[in-house]
């Protein structure tokens, strides 16, 4: 098992409810749970970011999700989204690119895209989701490498992984791995999607990750020594 502790992983986490079900009760629970296991950030629908406010430890960050799951919506829509979770206490927004438009290689659509909202949340932690399992699959490695590319050129804090949504899969060691020495230390990177164990977190910090986005926090977190 790898050198961090679990108090370091915690605080390397995304404690995450985006579930087309969640309630407000759930959304509560979610950010008590957050308290309770130490984590970095609480992650919710846009339409939760209010409840999740008025609910979170002032320990923990915020984040909302844009243009979630297809990255199908209209730049301004992202953008209004955005902005709207930002009014509603959200710090940190975690947005999905235009998948289609990455594979047909226009990047400079995913940029525009990313910048519309970057202009949107000037002051904001942004987060970019490039899919990258369908990037891979359904395009090349240099796909996503460009997608990663276009983020940074658009102001972009992070790129990440994987909605977690997406058939293709979620994270991987080898997209991690990409998209690390694509943003080269500049960038955060964020794996989501599929990371269900203390392994399969310690996999993707040693792979180049800087944040972890959980839905299973604890089980994760249980598994390693204190």
């Amino acid at each position: 098992m790898g050198s961090y502790t679990r108090a370091q992983v915690a605080a390397l986490v995304d404690h995450t409810l985006l579930k087309p079900e969640a309630t407000p009760a759930d959304i509560e629970a979610l950010a008590a749970e957050a308290a309770d296991l130490g984590v970095f950030a609480i992650c919710v629908s846009p339409s939760m970011a209010a409840i999740a406010e008025q609910s979170r430890s002032e320990r923990q960050a915020l984040a909302a999700v844009v243009g979630f799951p297809s990255g199908k919506h209209l730049s301004a829509i992202k953008a209004q989204e955005a902005r709207l979770a930002a009014e509603a206490g959200a710090g940190e927004i975690d947005m999905v690119i235009d998948i289609g438009c990455a594979l047909a290689g226009d990047v400079d659509a995913v940029r525009a895209d990313i910048a519309a909202v970057r202009d949107a949340v000037p002051d904001a932690v942004l987060k970019v989701i490039v899919e990258s399992a369908a990037l891979l699959s359904l395009g090349d490695e240099e796909t996503l490498l460009a997608a990663c590319r276009a983020a940074e050129e658009a102001g972009a804090d992070f790129v990440k992984t994987s909605t977690g949504f997406h058939p293709a899969g979620g994270a991987s060691v080898r997209a991690v791995e990409l998209m690390s020495g694509a943003v080269g230390g500049r960038l955060g990177v964020k794996a989501s999607g599929g990371i269900r164990s203390a392994a399969d977190a310690f996999a993707m910090l040693e792979a180049g990750a800087t944040r972890l986005g959980l839905s299973g926090t604890r089980a994760v977190l249980d598994g390693i020594p204190d």
